[in-house]
């Protein structure tokens, strides 16, 4: 037995709504739509399935719902700021290795924008 893929899968009111973010911002494609659940998946690669647990963000941060690794972490914080996302926690390097930094969702989720 192998686990292939897990997919966090958050409440929210109009799932819709996802798309100005996890596509227009990460450019992620949707790969499911059925109107009350909508999908969507980086092109190309393939990641290990990965699931974390913590009792903060790091740093001192709340705990994010969810971390996304991008390959320009500074485009994206750029495209965030110019779209006017809210910035929860400012553009940072971390000591355990990383960039990153925190915004918030149209449904009101952290989301950790990380760089390797």
């Amino acid at each position: 037995m192998a686990v292939r893929r897990i997919v966090p899968n958050l409440q929210v009111s109009d799932p819709q709504r996802a798309r100005s973010f996890y596509a227009d911002l990460l450019g992620l494609s949707v790969v499911m739509d059925h109107g009350w659940l909508v999908t969507f998946a980086a092109e190309g690669g393939s990641a290990m399935p990965q699931v974390g647990f913590a009792i903060e963000g790091g740093s001192g941060t709340p705990v994010p719902a969810l971390s996304i690794e991008v390959d320009d972490v500074d485009e994206v914080y750029r495209r965030a700021k110019a779209a006017g996302i809210e910035i929860v926690f400012d553009i940072t390097d971390e000591p355990w290795g990383v960039r990153r930094f925190f915004v918030r969702d149209p449904f009101g989720n952290i989301v950790n924008i990380l760089w390797h």
